[in-house]
């Protein structure tokens, strides 16, 4: 099995492409720490248990794996390349279980905002995030403010915030008016 990896923004977090779905149409998941993996995932929880796992995150045809800052990626590439491989060749699904995320109540008054929001993240945001190795959520929106979480190498990326501001911000005020800001939710 041949598995390429890529550099994201993000140092700490190394990008794993093995050429074949991960999760599918079924959505992302992002598992922040060992024990939201567990009875969820047996590829996340195979790459936690590699010592300088900090973060797992699973798109639809790739794995988003974060480190801690005592480990390098020469040491830790071999160990999740070979994990991976491993957890391929046994046949055992990549994720069991998708989570929902929670959003927010959206007024009756928003929905077609909303709707719009949405189809926007869809359409122009996800995908160039998920080239990063992450994703973007949507949370929430009320009084022209947008709330969203962002996952996997996006989320403890520098350049996060200066992304939802200057690039995510701006495009949706600009095709969204009623949209004023754009605003980070941790989960």
């Amino acid at each position: 099995m041949f598995i390429e990896t890529e550099d994201t923004p993000n140092p700490a977090t190394l990008k794993f492409l093995p050429g074949r779905a991960v999760t599918g149409h079924r959505g992302t998941a992002d598992f922040a720490e060992k024990s939201a993996a567990e009875g969820r995932s047996p590829l996340a929880s195979s790459l936690f248990a590699v010592d300088g796992v900090s973060g797992v995150f699973l798109g639809g045809d790739f794995i988003s794996v974060t480190k801690t800052d005592e480990f390098s990626w020469n040491t830790l590439k071999p160990l999740l390349l070979a994990a991976i491989t491993s957890h391929f060749e046994s046949g055992a699904p990549c994720l069991e279980s998708v989570a929902e995320t929670e959003e927010e109540a959206i007024a009756p008054e928003d929905e077609a905002v909303v709707a719009q929001i949405r189809e926007l993240l869809d359409t122009r945001v996800r995908p160039a995030v998920a080239g990063d190795g992450g994703d973007i959520v949507f949370r929430g929106y009320r009084d022209g403010v947008v709330r969203l979480t962002m996952q996997g190498a996006c989320a403890g990326c520098p350049s996060s915030r200066a992304t939802l501001k200057h690039g995510v911000e701006n495009m949706l005020r600009h095709y969204v008016p009623e949209v004023v800001a754009v605003e980070q939710v941790e989960d």
